[in-house]
This record gives structure tokens, sequence and C-alpha cells, in this order.
């Protein structure tokens, strides 16, 4: 880990509260408002999310599981996202939300018409921008956790 965390104390919350706390609640707020706020459907939401988990390298990203009214999405869901171009696992939404977020993380540049046309075939303008949304949170504070070491001493909730 990059940080220095006192004895006792919770990496995530010192780092993000206590350190920065102007810069690191806000954040914090954000970050759980993309879970709290979302009218996304959970399987789009979790493959957009897992694919920039995988991208990330975020250990304590890749491990959760994004939960909605005691619902999970299956055990085998993850697999399926790190092939999102040929599973038959995957229904049109779900299957872009995965693309989305990886061309959003490596090649937001290269997002051209064709892929627009695509996208606005199966989401509305409002989805796009949620999605864009929750994808941002996802790969900057996910990259930062990474970066920082904090996913590999972070617990996850029932662990």
């Amino acid at each position: 880990m990059i940080i220095d965390i006192p004895e006792g104390q919770e990496p995530i919350g010192y780092v993000w509260g206590d350190m920065v706390p102007g810069i690191g609640m806000a954040a914090a707020n954000f970050s759980l408002s993309v879970y709290e706020h979302t009218t996304l459907g959970l399987r789009e939401f979790e493959a957009a999310r897992l694919r920039i988990a995988r991208i990330n390298g975020c250990l304590f990203c890749l491990d959760w599981r994004t939960e909605r009214d005691g619902e999970k999405v299956e055990d085998q869901f993850a697999d399926a996202v790190d092939q999102w171009r040929t599973t038959e696992a995957f229904d049109d939404r779900t299957r872009l939300a995965a693309e989305y977020a990886e061309r959003y993380a490596l090649d937001h540049h290269g997002l051209d018409e064709e892929f627009w046309t695509r996208m606005t075939a199966h989401y509305s303008q409002r989805e796009i921008v949620e999605l864009s949304m929750s994808i941002g949170s996802w790969l900057a504070f996910g990259r930062l956790n990474h970066v920082l070491g904090l996913d590999a001493v972070c617990v996850l909730p029932g662990h």
C-alpha cells in the first residue's frame, strides 16, 4: 500500500474521510449515489461495473456484487463479462453496457457513429448519461483504490 494507515484505522474510511474530507466525502457520496439512485437494470449495471473492475484491476471491485432487493447476478456472470463479445448469456443491452464500459475506459475517442447508433437503439438518452456517470465513478474510484493499494486491504461487508 502506498499510503500509511494509522493503527486501528479502516483504510478506505481513513483515506477518503480523514485525509481529504472535503474531497473524499464528496467522492464517497457520488460513488454511493450511483448505487442508490440507478434506474439501470441489474445485469447491465453489473456488466459495465465488472468490465471496469477488470480493466482497473481493483481487487475489491472484482469481488463485489451489487445486490438489489435480495438479488445478485449469477455466479458465472463475471466470466460472461470477460467474454462479452461472444457470450450467449447477455441480451443486447447487457452486451452494450460491457462494450461501452470497455470503450469508455480504453478508447473513448473511438466511440463512433456506428456505436452510438447501436447504443441509442437500446438506451434512452437519460440512461446513457446515467451509465456514463456510473462508469466514470467506477473508473476513477476503482483505479484510485487500486493505485494506492487500498483494494488489497479492504474487506467486503460480510467477509
